[in-house]
């Protein structure tokens, strides 16, 4: 264990958090959104779409504003979540479709052949949160989208830690949200939907301002209710138990595609609107604002829904529940990012948002929610982070923490008592052209454009400029200095070639 985990670990029980014998170890739910934006939610702003349920669980519990993900796009943001490590020690350090195998990308051919579903495996050894709470005797189980190890491989969810799996394995796949089939444990399920491959456009003979015309993308089976279903069943069957929900749900992740009876409340709401017809990638639809609402409306509906069931099955009081998202909103696609003021108050757009270490992109709506353990209606500025997840979890369980991980346990933090924070936050990302970035106090220091043989570091003060508009690095050469430093220490070369860095010296 780092010495900085240690240190979080003594704090804590020097504060009076005494860990929790077996029969008092609470259920949790990890909540994860997909792309959900910082200012997307009513909590934290948002004033077009509705998020009443989101917006309940922060009256009911703690509000964080300065949490983050572990990195701005999705694979690499869920193996840190999963194991603790930030992406300078983390073996997944971006999405990794492993395209040696064969033809990845072609929709139809990975249908008829699992081995060209999923991405690169994490290795069977790899110590993760769902491993270490069934140390505790928790059961657990993974519902929506895992894309940590394609089906047949030791990254599948059901040998890194899950007792049950149903969802998308593949994040690919997971570009059609009315998809041909989805995964329970090791088990293809097919769903009775016509198999249609993401990226499809609007064919151009037919009318785009006649919804008729996009029939086709509407399909019988959608793939977050189906998931959602099981989530709910799995609490029903271990509800006299301890249980891990991790519930990685695709939502509102691109494509625009939600059931009509749900985008219908918003048509009045937004009126009317231009369609988007597929010139971005993603499917056509005759309504994109009304559509990326919904879809944002139907994730909060689904959080409200497991609260409830908690409330049926009488286990809600003796339950953690933890809802973020796995990085910044997107800015393509159809989204209006600029309509819904998606990364508010933050900077919006492509180059700020998902895929970059700006705050737009990695800094995310963060709830927790413990009856009669977290105090209703507070607001944490503690600094937080994925990799923290880990210990904070272990902590609840009474186990310890495993060794070299990057986190500090925020339980402290939950139970009003005295929280241990970090030196500093650090990321790194392998791709749209090499980021890294470092977090301390109220100081920020990124570093873009480095495969192009950039290695300047901009410096922003998140106190007086959370737009990170104004780059200070002149001014205090010391404070770049040591943000310098952070990065050559807490870089270490990937096992992965195609996460490492030549221009930082990677062999």
């Amino acid at each position: 264990m780092h010495l900085r985990t240690k240190i979080a670990v003594l704090a804590a029980l020097c504060c009076g958090i005494s860990l929790f014998s077996q029969s008092e170890k609470p259920n949790i739910i990890y909540f994860l959104a997909d792309d959900l934006g910082y200012g997307e939610v009513g909590a934290y702003g948002q004033e077009i779409i509705k998020t009443p349920n989101i917006d309940s669980l922060v009256e009911r519990g703690m509000k964080f504003t300065q949490h983050y993900s572990g990195a701005p796009v999705c694979a690499p943001a869920r193996y840190i979540l999963m194991t603790g490590k930030h992406a300078g020690h983390a073996y997944i350090r971006g999405n990794d479709e492993w395209r040696e195998r064969g033809e990845v990308w072609d929709y139809k051919k990975a249908f008829s052949n699992p081995n060209l579903e999923g991405q690169r495996p994490i290795p069977e050894n790899t110590i993760t949160i769902a491993k270490k709470l069934k140390e505790a005797g928790y059961t657990t189980g993974v519902f929506g989208k895992w894309g940590l190890g394609a089906p047949n491989t030791e990254g599948v969810p059901n040998k890194q830690g899950f007792d049950y799996f149903f969802g998308y394995n593949c994040q690919r796949q997971a570009h059609n949200l009315f998809p041909s089939h989805l995964w329970e444990n090791e088990n293809k399920v097919y769903l009775k939907n016509e198999l249609i491959a993401p990226h499809e456009r609007l064919d151009s003979s037919l009318n785009p301002l006649d919804e008729k015309s996009y029939d086709k993308f509407y399909q019988p089976e959608y793939a977050p209710d189906v998931i959602h279903e099981k989530a709910l069943t799995f609490m029903e069957h271990n509800k006299d138990s301890s249980f891990f929900l991790y519930y990685a749900s695709p939502l509102p992740h691109l494509p625009l595609q939600i059931p009509k009876k749900y985008a219908k409340p918003y048509l009045d709401i937004i009126g009317n609107e231009e369609p988007y017809i597929g010139d971005q990638g993603y499917f056509p639809n005759p309504y994109p604002k009304a559509s990326y609402a919904a879809m944002i409306t139907l994730l909060d509906q689904h959080l409200g829904e497991l609260i409830q069931k908690l409330k049926d099955l009488g286990i809600y009081e003796n339950t953690l529940i933890l809802f973020t998202s796995d990085n910044g909103p997107t800015y393509t696609g159809g989204v209006d990012f600029e309509h819904f003021e998606s990364s508010k108050p933050f900077t919006n757009g492509a180059g700020k948002t998902k895929g970059h270490v700006y705050e737009g992109g990695i800094r995310v709506p963060f709830v927790a929610s413990w009856p009669q353990k977290i105090k209703e209606g507070s607001t944490s500025a503690h600094q937080s982070v994925f990799y923290d997840v880990m210990p904070t979890l272990c902590e609840v369980a009474g186990i310890e923490a495993p060794n070299e991980i990057d986190g500090i346990s925020f339980l402290p933090e939950l139970l009003g008592k005295k929280q241990p924070e970090h030196d500093y936050l650090y990321w790194e990302f392998p791709s749209y052209k090499g980021q890294q970035a470092v977090r301390i106090g109220d100081w920020k220091g990124i570093r873009k454009n480095i495969f192009e043989g950039n290695l300047k570091i901009e410096l922003y003060n998140l106190k007086t400029d959370i737009e990170e508009q104004n780059d200070l690095a002149q001014q205090h050469p010391e404070i770049v200095e040591r943000i310098e430093d952070i990065m050559k220490r807490e870089h270490v070369p990937a096992a992965n070639e195609r996460f490492k860095f030549r221009e930082l010296g990677d062999p």
